[in-house]
């Protein structure tokens, strides 16, 4: 019978298979899945969904370049997706209303209803992807652009840090350990094999 997962059951394993995995799974040295993580967070918490991928492989195609730079772009690019359809809207405004604050302007702030029935009315007149796209750049460079870029500023910055920061060290003992269980198993090895041949050098003996 087919296991019913739930939503946050689902949500849980595409994380892990897409965000986790790839990183235990990097041959590399630790910072180089490290930096992935920090230039896919910092690009994800920007107000610029859609081509935040393409931001991604631009960053790569200069960091490679640069000795000591260079960072997973599946990685980075995956990391991305923690800005999506489901978490646009909340931190679209969260970033508005950090820039708000910022620039001095707490006055006169609207609802979260009002903010998300704004956008959801401009993004409505494009038809295709490019075309929304087209749109939210308009948006976001005729009306409420620079209160939210400078507002994701402060989420990208520490996002990516705290990317960085604990992806470094969970790659780090991560890959401790499993020199530890490979370490206690070829002991283990070894002791059985010294207690096989142990009864045999002993009949020998005799």
């Amino acid at each position: 019978m087919a296991r019913d997962f739930s939503f946050l059951q689902r949500m849980y394993r595409l994380v892990q298979h897409k965000l986790v995995i790839p990183i235990k799974r990097s041959p590399h040295p630790p910072e180089h899945a490290a930096r992935a993580v920090a230039i896919g967070l910092f690009w994800a918490m920007t107000p610029l969904i859609g081509i935040q991928m393409y931001l991604v492989f631009l960053t790569w195609l200069v960091a490679r370049r640069r000795p000591n730079w260079e960072f997973g772009l599946i990685i980075g690019m995956a990391w991305t997706w923690v800005s999506n359809v489901f978490t646009m809207w909340p931190l679209y405004y969260a970033f508005y209303i950090t820039g708000r604050v910022l620039l001095g302007e707490q006055n006169e702030i609207p609802g979260y209803e009002n903010f998300i029935h704004h956008w959801q009315g401009a993004l409505s007149n494009g038809e295709g992807f490019f075309e929304t796209l087209v749109v939210q750049v308009k948006v976001i460079a005729q009306e409420k652009g620079l209160p939210l870029i400078i507002g994701s500023i402060p989420y990208a910055i520490l996002s990516a840090w705290l990317g960085y920061r604990y992806s470094l060290k969970y790659v780090v003992r991560r890959r401790a350990a499993k020199r530890r269980a490979i370490k206690r198993r070829a002991t283990k090895n070894r002791a059985a094999k010294n207690s096989a041949a142990s009864p045999t050098t002993q009949s020998n003996t005799r």
